[in-house]
């Protein structure tokens, strides 16, 4: 996979990103909700704060 260089892909790329976590987070249920499952949620948060630091850098 080519890195994403152009700004406006950039941002579409971290919207679909953001929107993916949205998903996953409304669809748990805090009554079910396991340690793996926010473990899960994390990865997530820290895998779009990394790309965003690799956009930043390019």
């Amino acid at each position: 996979m080519k890195p994403i260089i152009d700004k406006e892909s950039q941002i579409s790329y971290l919207k679909q990103r953001l929107n993916m976590f949205m998903e996953v987070l409304d669809a748990i249920e805090p009554e079910e909700t396991k340690l793996e499952d926010i473990d899960r949620l994390l990865e997530m948060i820290d895998d779009i704060e990394e790309k965003c630091e690799q956009f930043k850098s390019r």
